[in-house]
């Protein structure tokens, strides 16, 4: 069994990165400085960003379904190329306890552990060996935010 993580298409946000401070905040947008590593993951790169980087702090919905287990919370994404990792983990997982959520073809959750870091692998690898599971989504289980999508391969 293999699995595949994507980031984020990086499309829909390389303009924001033209708005002015205002015109993102009428968007509920909020551009930062990164202030600390690790401490700022990107959801594009799936890497944690450099001290001094601007990131924006947006809303992403991260399971578009309609059942009771559709999600959205806030992400940090860098105008930076898409990552792509198969049958590894990205860095972001790496320094994180992760909360994986496994779900099924209609969207609803089959499945679900918490991994610490460095468990990560073994985790979702854990989650496939169930055929009911579809897709993972990974989120950071302190902060409860999505980090990235699962996918068989």
């Amino acid at each position: 069994m293999t699995y595949r993580i994507e980031g984020l298409d990086p499309a829909p946000y390389k303009p924001l990165f033209g708005l002015s401070d205002d015109e993102l905040a009428g968007r509920g947008i909020v551009r930062m400085t990164v202030t600390e590593k690790p401490s700022f993951p990107c959801r594009v790169s799936l890497i944690d960003r450099e001290i001094g980087e601007q990131v924006l702090l947006l809303n992403h919905v991260s399971h578009d379904v309609a059942n009771p287990y559709r999600a959205s919370h806030a992400i940090f994404v860098a105008d930076a190329e898409q990552a792509e990792f198969v049958d590894e983990v990205p860095p972001v997982f790496g320094t994180r306890v992760l909360s994986l959520r496994g779900f099924d073809r209609n969207g609803m959750m089959a499945a679900a552990l918490l991994t610490q870091p460095g468990e990560a692998d073994a985790g979702i690898r854990q989650l496939f060996d169930n055929p009911e599971v579809e897709t993972i989504h990974a989120h950071n289980a302190t902060r409860g935010c999505f980090s990235a999508k699962i996918e068989r391969h």
